[in-house]
């Protein structure tokens, strides 16, 4: 109380000396507040912290969750299919046991038909090819490309037989060739007619492809009528099916069969030195007639014009008033040939 009083007095005496009227001011609590610029400032402060402390997260975590996340999604997708398939192949069981079931029976049908040509020389085998027994008789279909040069050929059957067999005719421009074995027992081959295939249709090839017999391929007819328009082929006598069975060395001249076990085609080229999912055989619309020529005369015999031909532009036909698909252009005349000659 002395210093408040004390104050008091000394506040007096200044107003009178001044000779101020402003009554004294007395201070019983302090005025002095302190004040943040910025009220929000921590706040702010938070919200940043916690900001990057969420993307430091997801830089760091991120990888983590999508690959978890993509797992769980990839292993429900394939549980899912998984279960689709296990009860549809339930469902469907019979149809593919159908399947499996008739490629069996066709490989049995044709199995004894197939044999395994074979050229020996002084150091065992100098190729090796394939062919189809179509007639009991003991007459054989392959390829010229198999027999042509060999000093001898042997025929291994698909019991294990093995005779010697002798070349009854052979025709190169069609690249077939017929064989005769003398064995009794012998079970033939059933021709089918490649005029019925379509594309898409189911075919198998039997053979020794590299020497290993009974060999049996699977696949689909890719095309039909490849010619030599089609670059396939270099002459105009020949034309083939395309499929996508294996055929490799050594299935030349074994048989294409359709779901029925009959021959429909002469399994003859491929592109390449080896097999790249392209392979060829010769119809057996041409296959058969040829055949019978070849067994009654030995050779094919072919008439021969000496001429070029191509189709009729469309300008000279309209100065001949010839209609659509009607004559033909002789393009160029063999020298010296029967048409030259005449």
């Amino acid at each position: 109380m002395r210093e408040h009083d004390d104050l008091e007095e000394q506040a007096s005496a200044d107003g009178e000396a001044g000779g101020s009227t402003q009554p004294a001011r007395t201070f019983s609590e302090p005025n002095l507040v302190l004040r943040d610029p910025d009220p929000y400032a921590f706040a702010n402060r938070i919200r940043r912290l916690v900001f990057i402390f969420a993307a430091l997260t997801l830089l760091i975590a991120g990888p983590y969750l999508v690959r978890h996340f993509s797992y769980h999604y990839r292993y429900a997708q394939q549980r899912a299919d998984y279960d689709v398939a296990t009860e549809g192949l339930s469902e469907d069981r019979v149809r593919l046991q159908d399947l499996m079931t008739g490629s069996r029976l066709v490989a049995k049908r044709i199995g004894p038909s197939v044999v395994s040509v074979q050229r020996p020389g002084f150091r065992g085998q100098e190729g090796q090819g394939s062919g189809v027994i179509v007639d009991e008789e003991g007459y054989i279909l392959t390829n010229f490309h198999v027999v042509t040069g060999a000093n001898g050929l042997l025929v291994e059957l698909d019991d294990g037989r093995i005779t010697e067999a002798t070349i009854i005719g052979a025709d190169e421009a069609t690249d077939l060739a017929v064989l005769k074995i003398d064995l009794p027992d012998l079970i033939a081959a059933e021709w089918g007619d490649s005029d019925d295939l379509q594309v898409g249709d189911l075919v198998w090839a039997a053979g020794s492809p590299f020497g290993l017999r009974r060999s049996v391929t699977f696949g689909i007819v890719s095309a039909l009528g490849r010619r030599s328009s089609s670059g396939v082929t270099n002459t105009a006598y020949q034309e083939y099916l395309q499929t996508d069975v294996a055929i490799n060395p050594g299935n030349s001249g074994g048989p294409l069969v359709d779901v029925n076990g009959n021959v429909v085609g002469i399994n003859t080229a491929i592109i390449g030195q080896s097999y790249r999912g392209i392979s060829f055989a010769i119809p057996s619309t041409i296959a058969r007639r040829q055949y019978e020529l070849l067994k009654r005369d030995g050779w094919i015999e072919r008439g021969y014009l000496g001429v070029s031909p191509r189709e009729v532009p469309e300008r000279m036909r309209r100065v001949l008033n010839l209609a659509g698909g009607e004559g033909v252009l002789i393009s160029d005349v063999v020298r010296p040939g029967p048409a030259y000659n005449a």
